[in-house]
């Protein structure tokens, strides 16, 4: 298929008021299709009922499941039986009440299910401390004795891996008693920057006063107005910089509570004890950081090629979210997108198309938007049903990428839950945006391929490059902040807001090379990111993109052997650990080859859109 685009136009005239379709009108073919889950409410309420009957006969195993195989395997019987159950009934309570949040009988189904789920935990507490109360010999002569045990060998393998970190059950106690006062930075933080800051006006476009918000933020950055972009930044940014003692404050409460619990669970650093539970080296984590510091080339040589298409003397932080093409506008019907995707996703093999096919025809996507219905997108999957993706389609090239990204997401969980058994039916973060950003690459790949149109091609080629920045150079500069902030209390120094000022500033100096002006205000951007209360989160952006890059460069030389070991990827689940599975799929995190790629992608990129230009 061709991408057509039509340039910006004004208004025809033609003034009237488009209201949002009621839920009933959008067409059934359009909608997810629930009562795969439950014929209906009614069976919905008969299961709730087996479940609640059911949970406490777990409570029947505590103190027993180390006496014997037979106590083990049918505790894991039962309590992977109520899980699923769980998991359907929250499900279907949760897709209900998004598809029409005006409906309060949705909402109460999802309030009894959580209820149900939190007894279902307290029922089910005891069973790692159990777990690791049992020898290791006779935990191996268990999986002997029971052939159906040995599905768990690794399960148990990782309970046992942490167990030098689990403390006595009085001390878990105390920490577990900590765990509301442990997220009070975050929560503090959360209330200030989501409902008690306020920004001032500022004249837009049409030199009509709008108060600025985080939610017009984005758009005003995006203007072509220089002038409005700028008084954007300037309107929240001095409001930050009001509170920056406070914020300063509060962040370093946060990594004092990640200390805390790190040094309480006898880890060397708080940076190891936050990639323990996914078993990943810390190793892995300060390659992103060295891999990406060693390629700062192509960053400062997109900021040159900003700055020369822009046509701006000086590039300023208000210059670096304006599309660098801003008279291209799609125009992408639902219909449309699904052949996109069907083309672009060929090099994954007919095996792949085929269930994608089915899926669009199978209730798997409630597509468009309509009255009470949940913003955003995601795609939400547990075993035993299949995978339902949740969109707000409106025709836009934002609506084609999502629409990908979300089926990576829901083709991940499919492949999954057809090969593993529950135990093994998630993923963790670390490669749970492997898939949806794999799918990604492959539609722009397809669309720049198949796109004529010069205008057209250099917009696709823009925002790939922004794509990039975003996510590789951007997100490691934060990776980067997050280390140093943690070692620098850990070393017994003060986070002072001046201290977190310079070294945010030097970073953003030293990342984004000699073609960026930095504003003297932009070094304070250390106090709004909410992901420097997560906790070691963002490297995973890194990671994926990265890992996600590499394996679809493998997969459009097409070469089979990578296509295939990338769909048995799809198919492990959580079954071995992250690394190891991004391992056999092709990709080794720990070396820097697979970030180099990425920047090396960028690079030609940008020689491309120079080419274009010029």
């Amino acid at each position: 298929m061709r991408l057509d685009f039509v340039l910006n136009s004004s208004d025809r005239g033609d003034k009237h008021t488009i209201t949002l379709p009621e839920r009933s009108e959008i067409p059934y073919k359009d909608k997810w299709e629930t009562t795969d889950i439950f014929p209906s409410d009614q069976e919905w309420e008969n299961t709730f009922k087996t479940v609640a009957a059911m949970i406490p006969e777990l409570g029947e195993f505590q103190n027993k499941i180390g006496e014997s195989a037979n106590n083990l395997l049918n505790f894991l019987n039962l309590r992977e039986e109520i899980y699923e159950l769980l998991g359907k009934l929250y499900l279907y309570a949760g897709l209900r009440n998004d598809e029409d949040s005006t409906v309060p009988k949705y909402q109460a189904f999802k309030d009894r299910a959580n209820s149900l789920r939190a007894q279902f935990q307290e029922k089910t507490a005891f069973y790692q401390p159990e777990i690791l109360a049992i020898p290791k010999n006779k935990l191996i002569s268990f999986l002997k004795e029971y052939s159906e045990l040995s599905i768990y060998r690794h399960h148990f393998e990782d309970i046992q891996r942490v167990k030098d970190h689990v403390l006595p059950l009085e001390q878990e106690t105390l920490l577990a008693m900590s765990g509301e006062m442990g997220g009070g930075a975050y929560n503090i933080f959360s209330m200030f920057n989501n409902a008690d800051i306020k920004f001032p006006t500022i004249k837009d476009e049409q030199n009509q006063d709008v108060e600025v918000t985080k939610g017009r933020f984005q758009k005003f950055m995006e203007s072509p107005n220089r002038r409005v972009r700028e008084d954007a930044f300037m309107a929240l940014y001095q409001t930050y910089s009001n509170w920056t003692n406070t914020l300063a404050a509060t962040l370093s409460t946060a990594i004092k509570r990640n200390i805390f619990y790190s040094r309480a669970r006898k880890y060397e650093k708080a940076l190891q004890a936050a990639l323990y539970d996914d078993n990943i080296p810390q190793e892995i984590y300060e390659n992103v950081i060295n891999s990406v510091k060693n390629n700062l080339l192509p960053l400062h040589k997109y900021m040159k090629l900003r700055r020369k298409i822009l046509d701006v003397d000086e590039l300023k932080p208000w210059d670096l979210h304006v599309p660098l093409v801003s008279k291209v506008k799609f125009d992408i019907p639902y219909e449309e997108s699904v052949e996109y995707l069907l083309e672009a996703f060929e090099p994954l093999g007919g095996g792949y198309l085929d269930i994608l096919k089915n899926s669009f025809n199978s209730g798997w996507i409630d597509v468009f938007e309509n009255k009470g219905k949940r913003s955003g997108a995601y795609s939400w999957s547990v075993h035993g049903v299949h995978p339902f993706v949740l969109l707000n389609y409106n025709n836009m090239l934002h609506d084609l990428f999502t629409l990908a990204h979300e089926m990576g997401h829901a083709m991940h969980s499919y492949y999954t839950q057809k090969s593993q058994p529950i135990i093994y039916s998630g993923y963790t973060i670390f490669v749970a945006e492997v898939a949806s950003t794999l799918n990604e690459a492959l539609l722009r790949n397809h669309l720049l391929k198949t796109t004529t149109d010069k205008m057209t091609k250099l917009y696709l080629l823009s925002d790939y490059a922004d794509h990039i920045r975003g996510t590789i150079y951007n997100q490691t500069l934060f990776a980067e902040l997050e280390k140093i902030i943690h070692e620098t209390v850990e070393n017994g120094e003060a986070l002072t807001a001046e201290y977190l000022d310079k070294l945010t500033g030097d970073l953003y100096s030293r990342y984004l090379g000699p073609d960026f002006s930095p504003h003297p205000l932009l070094k304070i951007n250390w106090c709004r990111v909410p992901h420097f209360y997560y906790n070691f989160y963002v490297y995973q952006y890194v990671t994926g993109f990265s890992a996600a890059a590499s394996l679809s460069q493998k997969i459009l030389t097409g070469d089979t052997s990578a296509r295939d070991a990338y769909i048995d990827f799809l198919s492990k689940g959580s079954s071995n650990y992250s690394v190891d599975l991004l391992m056999d799929a092709g990709v080794d995190m720990s070396k820097p080859e697979p970030i180099e790629a990425a920047t090396e992608l960028f690079d030609d990129i940008l020689n491309d859109i120079e080419a274009l230009i010029n």
